[in-house]
C-alpha cells in the first residue's frame, strides 16, 4: 500500500503507485508504463514494481512547460574542459546569488548516466575524431533512456592528444613516445580522452596494456596536474589542458566537444546565457591563451528533438 511510503510529516505519499500516478498525471496506465520504461518520466522499479516519486513528478510537469522548477540552476556534468570551466566561473560570478551554475567533470559516459538519472541538467561529451562525431555522439546518446528528448549542441572542435612534461618534447609521434617507456597517467574508463588515446594506439599496433601506468587521472586538469608535478611523463588530454599548466602537447587529432541537453533545459535562459558567455568578449582571450579550440560552430544544434531550434545569438 502507498501508506507504507508516506512521509513522516503526515499522510501525503512520497511515492505513488502506477494507478495513483496515472490519475495524478491524467494519463492512462499503459501510457505511463511506456513513459517509465523509456525513462521519460521519473520512476523506480527497485522494489520490483513501478513507483513514482511525487516530488520528481511535480518537477517533471513544470519542466515540461518550458518554465521549470529548477530554472534558477544549471548543473553541467560530463567531460572536463578548461574553457568551459572558465565560462561557468564567469557566469556564476555574473549571476551572484540569483542562480546556481555548477560544473562536475565526471567523464563522458558517467555524465550521460547522470543526465539520464536527472542528476545533471547538461552533459558535456567527446568521443573520437571530429569526422565521425555526428554519428558516434548520436549513437552514444541514444543508448540512454529518455534520450529521444535530448538535443546535441556543439561547443567547439578541440585539439586532442597527449599532455607531456618538457623532457619528452622530442617524442614527436605516438610510436616514439611509446618507445621511450614513458610513465603514463591514464584516464578512467568512460573518459573521452582515454578512448581517443586507446583508439590512436590501436591504429599503430600498440596495446595500451603494455604501457607503464603510474597514476589515474579523473579529469583533464587532474591529468595535467599529475604531469606538472612529475608523477607522470604524459597523459591523454586536450591541448587546452596542457596549455593551462604550461606543459608540452603532442597532437593526435581534432574532436567534437558537445553539450547534451534535455528539451526543457534547452529552452532555459541559463543554458543560453552559458552559450553567450562562451562566445562573449571576456572568454576570447582565455580561449586564445589556452589554444586548441575552433569555436566556429558554437551553439549549433547537431541533433535534437523536434522543436529545438538553433540557440539565439547575442
Amino acid at each position: 500500500m502507498v501508506a507504507e511510503h508516506a512521509t513522516a510529516a503526515g499522510n501525503a505519499p512520497e511515492y505513488l503507485t502506477a494507478k495513483e500516478a496515472a490519475a495524478y498525471l491524467h494519463l492512462n496506465e499503459k501510457k505511463l508504463y511506456e513513459l517509465a520504461a523509456t525513462g521519460a518520466v521519473p520512476a523506480t522499479k527497485a522494489t520490483g514494481k513501478w513507483l513514482f516519486p511525487k516530488r520528481l513528478l511535480d518537477e517533471w510537469l513544470l519542466e515540461s512547460a518550458h518554465g521549470g522548477a529548477m530554472t534558477d540552476r544549471l548543473v553541467v556534468g560530463g567531460s572536463d574542459d578548461p574553457l568551459l570551466a572558465a565560462a561557468i566561473s564567469v557566469l556564476a560570478a555574473d549571476l551572484a546569488g540569483e542562480a546556481l551554475v555548477a560544473y562536475s567533470p565526471t567523464g563522458t559516459r558517467l555524465g550521460l548516466e547522470l543526465l539520464s538519472r536527472r542528476k545533471a541538467n547538461v552533459a558535456a561529451i567527446h568521443w573520437g575524431p571530429v569526422e565521425s562525431s555526428r554519428t558516434v555522439h548520436a549513437q552514444l546518446v541514444g543508448a540512454h533512456p529518455g534520450s529521444r528528448d535530448w538535443a546535441i549542441v556543439r561547443m567547439a572542435n578541440r585539439a586532442q592528444g597527449v599532455i607531456l612534461r618538457p623532457g619528452f618534447t622530442e617524442a614527436d609521434n605516438l610510436s616514439a613516445l611509446a618507445a621511450r617507456r614513458a610513465r603514463w597517467a591514464m584516464r578512467q574508463s568512460g573518459a573521452g580522452s582515454q578512448h581517443f588515446l586507446e583508439s590512436s594506439l590501436r591504429e599503430i599496433g600498440i596495446d595500451v596494456d603494455g604501457l607503464e601506468v603510474t597514476g589515474l587521472a579523473l579529469s583533464e586538469r587532474h591529468a595535467a596536474a599529475l604531469v606538472a608535478r612529475g608523477e607522470a611523463d604524459c597523459a591523454p588530454g586536450a591541448a587546452s589542458a596542457a596549455a593551462e599548466f604550461g606543459l608540452a602537447f603532442l597532437p593526435l587529432g581534432w574532436e567534437a566537444f558537445d553539450f547534451v541537453v534535455p528539451r526543457a533545459v534547452f529552452f532555459r535562459s541559463l543554458f543560453h546565457q552559458l552559450l553567450d558567455t562562451l562566445r562573449g568578449e571576456r572568454l576570447r582571450p582565455i580561449a586564445a591563451a589556452l589554444a586548441g579550440y575552433d569555436l566556429s560552430d558554437l551553439g549549433r544544434v547537431i541533433a535534437g528533438p523536434e522543436g529545438a531550434a538553433p540557440p539565439r545569438t547575442p
